[in-house]
């Protein structure tokens, strides 16, 4: 198994991808060999300086970073021998399984359409956040951001998405399935959930509860949570506000530090053909770390495949 890193991507970007790849490579007891897309000139020191296992890792020269504010086209057009470049470069090739980046978040969603390609069936692709709960677990909420406007069938996809993901990445088994809405009534809502509420009643692919109101995101009622990535966004960085206002007045509760982007480092988009993961800008070592951990759990659960397997059988219906 070999996995891509973006050692230039994020804001403390090349040296917290380090202590990202130290701390797998530490922790995390696997065959993984990290491919790590960087300027040799500015990694060989930090490298050396955490003396790692060379076995474990090797390094691929990008001369060329595209920059956060970037824009994403007319970035990868222009910068061919940027990490991000030479990352779905290798992807697209099959000389890397997974690819990872905290860089430029548009850069990485126009190289996943048009070197990756979308599974066969599925009409867009999707991101997602984990949800903590009190008890220790976690749902999932999608889409947060990269479908603002959607219809009511991408909302039915991204249920079957977030239940296969749910399912074999979370542990959670017969995932239960609810739709955002501002009521629990059948009927409620604006047009979009009055029109995707049927479509996930009648499912046969996904276990439907129902309606979620929002004073339910972070319960028990639903283990994945579905809306369009305009709500979803707004949910996601309020929800990432509670951890820095706990920071800002010196709260100490285990709960509260589960909204740290840092714990679950970044979200895989969700219904293109290889793995693609794409972390926050703020991303520090424990959020590479857990990246490069989803990476192999994605390529060891086979979850790429389930999910093709799904779509066509939903194609067969």
């Amino acid at each position: 198994m070999r996995i891509g890193l973006d050692m230039m991507g994020g804001d403390f970007a090349p040296a917290e991808a380090v202590k990202g790849v130290k701390l797998y490579l530490d922790t995390v007891a696997s065959d993984v060999h990290l491919v790590l897309i960087g300027d040799e000139q500015q990694l060989a020191p930090l490298l050396t300086e955490v003396q790692l296992d060379q076995s474990k890792y090797s390094v691929v020269h990008s001369s060329q970073v595209i920059g956060m504010d970037e824009h994403p086209t007319k970035a990868l057009k222009e910068k061919p021998q940027s990490s991000i470049s030479i990352g779905f470069h290798l992807l697209k090739n099959e000389k890397i399984d997974a690819f990872i980046s905290a860089g430029n978040t548009g850069a990485m969603m126009v190289g996943t359409y048009y070197s990756i390609k979308a599974i066969e069936g599925v009409q867009r692709p999707t991101i997602s956040t984990l949800v903590p709960r009190e008890n220790g677990s976690y749902g999932l909420l999608l889409d947060v951001g990269i479908n603002a406007d959607c219809k009511p069938e991408n909302l039915a996809q991204f249920a079957i998405l977030g239940s296969l993901y749910s399912k074999h990445i979370l542990q959670v088994n017969n995932p239960k399935v609810g739709l955002l809405n501002i009521g629990e009534e059948e009927g409620k809502g604006n047009l979009l959930a009055q029109a995707t509420y049927p479509l996930l009643k009648e499912s046969k692919q996904i276990n439907f509860v129902g309606n979620i109101e929002g004073r339910d995101i972070l319960s028990e009622k639903a283990d994945v949570i579905v809306c369009e990535g305009f709500t979803g966004n707004i949910v996601l960085k309020m929800a990432e506000s509670f951890h820095e206002i706990a920071l800002r007045r010196d709260i100490q509760d285990d709960y509260m530090k589960k909204f740290d982007s840092e714990s679950y480092g970044g979200t895989p988009v969700l219904g293109v053909s290889k793995p693609v993961i794409i972390g926050h800008g703020i991303s520090k070592g424990t959020a590479f770390k857990n990246m490069i951990q989803l990476a192999q759990q994605m390529i060891d659960s086979k979850l790429l495949e389930k999910i093709k397997e799904s779509f066509v059988a939903k194609d067969a219906q």
